[in-house]
């Protein structure tokens, strides 16, 4: 039986959020990357389309926007001045009464200080949380636009290949914990979720990863089981 019972919890922090939904984000994100390619997107707000080339394009809700020359992330739900159409920003808000029930400060607060990298993260969070296909980033030299897309054409690798790879480069590249994030990938892929005191498995038809930790939750080694 399929398992999809990963949720926000009252006691969650942002951290924890994204530990647990940003291995499927980046996941979504692989897939993105192989459809495009080296193509670079075009973002026209008026008809609220990301574009590649001349034979792909996507619909696209604008979360935010990142200002370069002062590191400062402003959420798309705050555009006074520049009137955002209401109708691309309507994740924003979803994601904004998600950090009103759960006290998610990143979620609310209209304005604060961030990187490139932590843009990013909002990003990828955002995507996992709202089941997004992917996001991206378009830059205007000053500015850059981070976007949602939902969209069939962008599909999705079911291989256990393919999660092994992505699991081991989200724990090892992102400061996340390993066995919450393992725990939240699987589960949101749809696959049982088992977990043991030294190790925890995750079943895909008749083939399970098994992964090992140590008593701090680091990971000593991944193991794949194929019947």
């Amino acid at each position: 039986m399929k398992e999809k019972a990963i949720k926000i919890e009252d006691s969650d922090s942002f951290q924890t959020i994204f530990t647990k939904y940003g291995a499927l984000a980046l996941d979504k994100q692989e897939s993105l990357g192989e459809l495009i390619g080296d193509k670079i997107g075009d973002l026209n707000i008026e008809e609220g389309v990301l574009s590649f080339a001349d034979d792909l394009e996507f619909p696209i809700q604008i979360i935010g926007i990142l200002s370069n020359e002062t590191n400062k992330w402003h959420w798309a739900w705050d555009n006074e001045g520049i009137d955002l159409p209401e109708n691309l920003v309507k994740e924003a808000l979803e994601v904004k009464e998600i950090g009103e029930n759960y006290k998610i400060s990143q979620f609310t607060t209209n304005i604060f200080d961030a990187d490139n990298l932590e843009a990013h993260l909002i990003a990828m969070a955002v995507s996992g949380i709202m089941d997004d296909s992917g996001y991206y980033a378009v830059d205007f030299d000053e500015i850059t636009f981070f976007v949602t897309i939902k969209s069939d054409k962008i599909s999705c690798d079911e291989t256990i290949e393919r999660f092994i790879n992505v699991y081991n480069k989200f724990q090892k590249e992102f400061d996340v914990k390993a066995r919450p994030a393992f725990e939240g990938y699987a589960k949101l892929r749809g696959y049982e979720y088992k977990e043991k005191e030294e190790f925890s498995v995750a079943k895909m038809g008749e083939s399970r990863v098994i992964v090992g930790f140590t008593d701090r939750g680091n990971v000593t080694h991944i193991q794949t089981m194929l019947e």
